[in-house]
């Protein structure tokens, strides 16, 4: 299959939220997926300062969307500006094509271009698939920090 990585337009937030949703299943974690097409569309494509950034992978020939990256800025306390990729999806039937290393070299690229210090993700333990794949890509998998997370409730 051929694909191209382009940035995310409002008529992919269906798309986008789909693979988000195929990404929470995947992780064991479907009941903890709350966010609506709505908010993901008004966070991305309606306010004046976007909350995220988002690179999509197209399949060329049907024109649909196969994969995300979806990045946003962050501070770093030790580096400055850093970038933050919240989510890099590939649709369970396409992957093992090359999708998500050319996501993630996409966003790469687009971290130079905004010359952050970082980029940094999170990866669950037994997504060996990923932890290869990243580490392929000269990243650090550090295991001996804890993920911390506060929700509203």
């Amino acid at each position: 299959m051929a694909f191209v990585i382009r940035d995310a337009r409002r008529s992919d937030v269906p798309a986008i939220h789909s693979l988000i949703n195929e990404l929470a299943v995947f992780e064991q974690a479907a009941d903890q997926m709350v966010l609506s097409i709505e908010e993901l569309e008004n966070d991305g494509f309606g306010a004046t300062d976007p909350l995220y950034h988002c690179f999509v992978a197209e399949d060329k020939d049907n024109k649909r969307v196969v994969g995300i990256a979806l990045t946003y800025l962050r501070y770093s306390t030790w580096k400055g500006k850093a970038l933050h990729l919240e989510d890099l999806i590939v649709e369970t039937s396409e992957r093992g094509k090359g999708i998500g290393s050319a996501l993630l070299d996409h966003v790469i690229n687009y971290g130079k271009s905004l010359q952050v210090r970082r980029i940094g993700w999170e990866v669950l333990d037994w997504n060996t698939n990923a932890i290869a794949l990243y580490e392929s890509k000269g990243a650090k998998v550090l295991k001996n920090w804890y993920v911390v997370q506060l929700d509203n409730e």
